[in-house]
């Protein structure tokens, strides 16, 4: 059993993986850390020693995610300001909670035309 959890475990490469999978996505080395990017556009980063993940998230709906699961999400100190919020990886259920989380990063910040592209992804939350 405590091996089935050690294998479930997320982490950077599946991160990678999941986001390279999306349309027109790219990786990046910014602040020295990789970051992921649809159309030029950065939709996540992996700080932390690759421990958690910064997404696009807007500001109310971050606000609810963390109140709601402090131990899942929280917000750093230098993006209070901006629309983003942090996800630890290792509180994450299983792969498809964290294509999910990366999903709906990248709708956030793709353009139309990949939108209307890939109609699957679904469109952005109102935010």
């Amino acid at each position: 059993m405590v091996l089935a959890t050690v294998l479930s475990m997320q982490d950077a490469e599946d991160v990678r993986r999941i986001c390279l999978s999306l349309p027109d996505t790219t990786e990046k080395i910014a602040w020295s850390m990789p970051t992921f990017r649809v159309a030029g556009k950065m939709f996540v980063t992996l700080p932390e020693e690759e421990t958690s993940i910064a997404v696009r998230c807007p500001k109310e709906e971050r606000d609810e995610l963390v109140l709601a699961e402090p131990g899942k999400f929280w917000i750093a100190d230098h993006e209070a300001g901006f629309a983003w919020v942090r996800v630890r990886l290792a509180s994450l259920e299983d792969s498809d909670e964290l294509r999910d989380i990366l999903a709906d990063s990248w709708r956030q910040a793709a353009p139309t035309r990949l939108l209307e592209s890939y109609p699957e992804l679904g469109l952005p939350a109102d935010g």
